[in-house]
């Protein structure tokens, strides 16, 4: 198993560790250490460091397993380290900042499922390269969101509709909602912090950069201490002033533009006027134009003030029809608030990958025989067995394609089938129990097999047709 090194300057940081790729010994070894640097690698004594996902300014992020989770459960360890030659005091002060962010964070993930949870945070002190010195880091530990950022979307699919902005806007406007209700300045909204999951839900990332200002003097920690990423900050937040809703706001917009248009933020402002220059870039509605323009202005006080005004503004009338990419967008009109609202349009499911594809397939041969095995001691007739497991397996591929079943439940429902048929010996049709396993195993093969073979058959037309 490889285990990669969290020190920022470690030369070699990938070590692998051959007993680790034994699960019963991961969950039970003792403490691991870089063979480069002598960093320990299990964090926490549970976390285990995989692969490196991003680094910045002010630490780094991996990608972990929770070894004391069962399933090896994947998580994100985000590792924080001041800058600089602190002393004492300054690293305790810097700590504690740590812990009062990290409850923030556990406070809105726990309380909004489109906020990744928080799992721990934790400090690890450990000797430094330099001998005779120690160094100091601190860990937050996240719910990893298996899908894209919008940043990879649009590099990947190109550039976003009038009709794909305005579900972005909408979902994530409710999000800051909820943020900013509790007190909460996000500071750094751009398309990498906004990911969309394998189902197509959307999720506001980064946290790093949050302030709270609730029920503290004005000026002192609602002040900007200059977090934020360049082009997508406003004015005050670039001064180092103080922050509000509406500086989340100004930053939402210019994300919708940037994406609208395919462009980087700063091609978009023209710093003679001063001003955002994006409309003959993109055609969208004049009056979702409006909107967006005057979240961007630059004084926080002529922005729309909360969200919920932007949400109000958008949903005051039905926007007109656009010509977008010469194909027509028209948008569905609002109904009353006295009428039974129109529920919203679903996102397309996401692709299977072939991964997901073949394990489908697996469970369906092996719980369909299991089903067919089952059936026939029943009833004792060939035809209506295979009729009701036709049925039975039509249903449960189904609801796998509707991702209503998945992951771990592919595992579980034979698992409970098999129990059933093990400990009822009558539904075994007659057949000991290993003859039933493998007769389950050899159908989950074959279904495998199948759904192989025409898998590369509707590659091989689609690239001729």
């Amino acid at each position: 198993m490889e285990v990669h090194c969290t020190r920022p300057r470690c030369p070699r940081p990938q070590n692998y560790f051959v007993d680790l790729d034994d699960i019963t010994t991961l969950k039970t070894a003792q403490q691991k250490y870089c063979t480069t640097c002598g960093m320990p690698l299990i964090l926490d004594g549970r976390y285990v460091p995989i692969k490196l996902l991003g680094r910045g300014g002010f630490g780094a992020a991996f990608l972990a397993r929770d070894r004391r989770i069962p399933g090896m459960r994947q998580c994100v360890v985000k590792q924080f380290q001041p800058a600089g030659n602190l002393t004492s005091t300054q690293l305790q002060q810097a700590q504690q900042m740590f812990e009062r962010e990290a409850e923030v964070l556990a406070q809105i993930g726990n309380e909004h499922k489109q906020i990744p949870d928080l799992f721990a945070f934790f400090p690890v002190i450990v000797n430094s390269l330099q001998p005779g010195q120690q160094e100091q880091f601190f860990y937050l530990v996240q719910e990893y969101i298996d899908g894209q950022n919008l940043e990879e979307e649009l590099v990947q699919k190109g550039k976003f509709s009038e009709q794909q902005v305005l579900e972005l806007l909408q979902e994530i406007l409710k999000v800051l909602k909820f943020v900013h209700n509790r007190g909460i300045i996000h500071r750094d909204i751009k398309p990498s912090n906004i990911m969309r999951r394998c189902d197509g839900k959307l999720f506001l990332l980064d946290f790093g950069a949050v302030k709270q200002v609730t029920n503290v003097p004005s000026g002192s920690a609602a002040s900007s201490t200059g977090i934020y990423s360049m082009g997508f900050a406003p004015p005050e937040q670039m001064a180092g002033g103080q922050v509000f809703p509406s500086t989340d706001l100004y930053a939402l917009a210019v994300t919708i533009l940037t994406l609208l248009t395919g462009q980087e933020a700063i091609q978009l402002f023209d710093a003679y006027s001063n001003q955002w220059k994006w409309r003959m870039k993109a055609t969208v509605n004049p009056r979702l134009a409006d909107i967006l323009d005057k979240m961007l202005l630059p004084a926080a006080n002529q922005r729309f003030q909360s969200a919920q005004e932007v949400l109000d503004a958008l949903d005051l009338q039905p926007l007109a029809p656009t010509q977008l990419n010469q194909h027509l967008v028209t948008l569905p009109p609002r109904l009353p608030k006295t009428s039974n609202p129109v529920p919203p349009r679903q996102p397309n499911q996401p692709a299977f990958t072939i991964v997901e594809l073949l394990g489908g397939a697996a469970f369906s041969g092996f719980e369909g025989a299991l089903i067919a095995i089952a059936l026939f001691s029943l009833v004792k007739s060939s035809i209506v067995t295979l009729s009701i497991a036709s049925v039975i397996l039509g249903i449960l591929i189904f609801a796998q394609t509707k991702r209503w079943i998945e992951k771990f439940d592919l595992l579980i429902i034979p698992t409970i089938t098999f129990a059933i048929i093990f400990f009822i010996p009558f539904l075994q049709g007659g057949l000991d129990i290993q003859t039933v396993v493998i007769l389950s195993v050899v159908a989950g093969l074959v279904a495998i097999s199948v759904t192989a073979i025409f898998r590369l058959i509707y590659k091989l037309l689609s690239l001729i047709l």
